[in-house]
């Protein structure tokens, strides 16, 4: 009796430190919020935060936080292991790369890794992953013909050594961006966050009486293992294939997969995919694995938390040579244009073997407009201040089973929609419309999600540019079993002329950019779709009364 009751304290125990280790990283991924400068990371969350053993091996993510920043930033640390090793690393120390094929996947996002001690002694590490404006070179868009076009390439280094900051490092950090101070003050931000973890944890393992995560860590290990292992093994078991398009850059991109359900794990060979494109939407196999694994583990396994060990039994093979295994040096700068198409490609595979547990197809790829102002544009004609920012944006979400697609909601990415205030605050940007699209939901018994329209200009209507980097204009959200299609994405002007939907392009003085983002696919057929649904819908304004009666058949 007395060891059953010391080994359910025990499994307690367990689960308070595990419970703490959340709030921990929580913590640190809320000090970078709190502490950013980059409307990016303050306004959309564009980040991810955890910490990890002296393995490399990361036991736990902050929930705010983006799948393709986290499961990129879980390769990533093994990488800083290997230059610098954990018996080299010394407290003060923080360590940083942009690096596509060591981090998350291009040059705008930094990730910074950094060590915590316990009584002298490492014990672990804390990473953290954060997108910037700008990192110089051609700024953020598709137009690159080699990574050392799109900006400044920054290997793993020290960027803080003993506390002490690295002048040399930041000198050219600051020489080479359009936003010094706010590229300077984000790198602070990313290290203060990671000494905010290091801090609670400390606090933590004393108050645990603790020598080190190593026990805590196995046992989290296995459990998430032997739970996905164990959502696996209750999955149709064979091969599933599907495939997918994106718009693309010189010619529409297959994404196409073969996925193997076994015993334990699920393969994904992506055999069939496009070739490698000579501008800059190639997808590093780091990102491709990182949107790959949260796509399936949404369906397969959704409330084991997202470890290290929860994700080895997703393996991939991403054949050499395809738009998905981006060698360096390939131009990547917006690899989320099609790395963001990847949850949907996993859930073409997995509804045929459990269908009732995945979503149709979403708009996915972030609408994100980069604009650029002032001289950079205009030359000595400007007429309002040099400019340079982005701001996050989303069409709606695939319908579910038994629920509507979401409207306006990122996803996969997980972003939230910047407030235009925001972004209007920090440039000589206006926002005349921001809001829902009607009729853009694919129809179905249950609809898609809204897509947006935005109107976006400068103060007096002043020349600007936008880097373009949008898709599914040609290629819309797909319905699944008998849903319809959500709406095809648009890219104009004001005044009428339909942009390219990825490259550098001018917005004319006295006109205006305006974007109609996607719509989520719907789902089963939309002859069953709930009467009340529909006429609610149409008293809201999101379905007109003509749309509603081709669509439903629907006459009120």
């Amino acid at each position: 009796m007395a060891d059953r009751q010391l080994s359910a304290l025990a499994r307690i125990q367990t689960q308070v430190m595990w419970n703490r280790l959340i709030a921990v990283v929580e913590e640190q991924a809320q000090t970078m919020i709190r502490t950013a400068f980059s409307t990016t990371v303050r306004e959309a969350g564009d980040l991810s935060a955890g910490v990890f053993d002296l393995k490399g091996r990361m036991l736990a993510q902050a929930v705010t936080g983006t799948p393709g920043h986290v499961n990129s930033m879980m390769e990533s640390v093994a990488h800083f292991l290997a230059k610098f090793p954990a018996e080299t690393m010394r407290p003060g120390d923080h360590y940083i790369t942009n690096d596509p094929w060591l981090g998350t996947g291009h040059l705008h996002d930094l990730t910074v890794v950094t060590p915590a001690f316990l009584h002298g002694r490492i014990v672990g590490l804390f990473a953290n992953t954060a997108h910037i404006i700008d990192i110089g070179g051609l700024g953020m868009g598709p137009e690159a013909r080699s990574v050392f076009e799109e900006g400044l390439y920054i290997p793993i280094v020290k960027c803080f050594e003993q506390g002490r900051p690295n002048e040399t490092f930041f000198d050219f950090i600051r020489a080479g961006s359009r936003t010094p101070i706010e590229l300077e003050g984000d790198i602070y931000s990313l290290c203060a966050c990671n000494e905010a973890g290091a801090r609670r944890l400390i606090e933590m393992m004393e108050e645990f009486g603790m020598e080190g995560l190593d026990p805590l860590a196995e046992v989290i290990f296995d459990a998430s293992l032997r739970a996905t292992e164990a959502e696996i093994a209750k999955l149709p078991k064979g091969t599933f294939r599907a495939e997918i398009r994106s718009d693309g850059y010189e010619a529409p991109v297959t994404l196409a997969a073969a996925m193997t359900i076994g015993d334990r794990t699920i393969e994904v060979d992506f055999s069939g995919t496009s070739g490698l494109s000579t501008r800059g939407i190639n997808v590093p196999p780091a990102y491709c694995r990182a949107y790959s694994c949260f796509g399936i583990k949404v369906v397969v396994a959704p409330d084991i938390p997202n470890n290290w060990a929860s994700l080895q039994p997703f393996r991939m093979r991403i054949p050499e040579g395809c738009i998905l295994n981006a060698p360096r040096p390939y131009p990547v700068a917006v690899r989320h244009v099609v790395g963001q198409l990847l949850p949907d490609l996993m859930m073409g595979c997995l509804a045929q073997a459990v269908p009732e547990r995945v979503a149709a197809e979403g708009a996915s790829c972030l609408w994100n407009p980069p604009l650029r102002g002032g001289t950079q544009v205009s030359g000595p004609a400007a007429k309002i201040e040099d400019f340079e920012i982005i701001t996050f944006n989303s069409g709606g979400t695939g319908a579910r089973a038994t629920k509507d697609g979401l409207s306006g909601i990122a996803f996969p990415s997980g972003v939230r929609t910047m407030p235009v205030e925001a972004t209007e605050n920090v440039a000589p940007v206006v926002f005349w419309r921001k809001e829902l699209r009607p009729d853009s939901a694919g129809a179905g018994r249950t609809r898609g999600g809204f897509g947006q329209i935005l109107e976006i200009g400068t103060k007096g209507d002043a020349e600007f540019a936008v880097n373009a980097i949008f898709d599914r204009v040609g290629n819309p959200p797909r319905g699944r079993l008998g849903g319809r299609d959500g709406a095809s994405g648009v890219v104009k002007l004001k005044s009428g002329a339909v942009l390219r939907t990825k490259g550098f392009q001018i917005i004319p003085e006295g006109d205006r950019l305006v974007l109609l983002l996607p719509g989520g696919g719907g789902m089963g057929d939309p002859r069953e779709r709930d009467c009340e649904a529909i006429a609610r819908d149409i008293a809201d304004g999101l379905i007109s009364p003509e749309r509603a009666l081709a669509d439903y058949g629907w006459a009120g």
